[in-house]
């Protein structure tokens, strides 16, 4: 019986270290308010100018809002990001709430979907942090988020599970082994 309580003490600290390693996803309103996208009033106050100044990281969320009558969010290529090609987008959303995950590290591109708003600038390319292992086993950003948000909501997977159900199964597994 005496050794039970170092055990299950250990196991409690690595589950809870399993369990917050990982960083929580964030979720981010493009260009910060609702309303952003739309074709920049000047030139120097562009959704890049935002993206330039906020950190984003895998597992983060990003919401559109606009009217779904007279606009849309395309993901598209480098190369038709910079021509403004609407034609092959690589997703295409049109629900004027469009929320995108990031799920993994390097450039997106986003542009209008609306005839000529690209072209005016209504467009974004952001880039995606790829997370690192710290000093202390953990994962952590490349860099710490700036922009204010909201926590993502969890995320319907078997991976997020399986944190809390491997540590339950092996906080069973130890207590067992220690009861025997």
């Amino acid at each position: 019986m005496g050794i039970i309580v170092p055990i299950l003490t250990l196991v409690f600290l690595l589950f809870a270290k399993v369990s917050h390693g990982a960083s929580t996803p964030r979720v981010i309103l493009v260009g910060g308010s609702v309303g952003a996208w739309k074709v920049p009033d000047a030139p120097n106050n562009t959704l890049n100018h935002w993206a330039e100044n906020t950190r984003f990281k895998v597992g983060d969320f990003l919401v559109w809002k606009y009217d779904m009558k007279v606009d849309s969010v395309l993901e598209v290529t480098k190369e038709d990001y910079d021509s403004c090609n609407t034609a092959k987008p690589l997703k295409q959303y049109k629900d004027g709430h469009t929320e995108v995950h990031l799920d993994k590290s390097g450039p997106y591109f986003f542009i209008s979907g609306a005839p000529g708003n690209c072209a005016k600038g209504e467009k974004i390319t952001l880039v995606v942090l790829s997370e690192r292992p710290s000093g202390d086993g953990s994962v952590a950003p490349k860099a710490s988020p700036v922009s204010p948000t909201a926590p993502a909501p969890a995320p319907h997977n078997a991976a997020g599970g399986m944190k809390v159900a491997s540590g339950w199964f092996l906080t069973t597994v130890v207590i067992g082994l220690a009861m025997a």
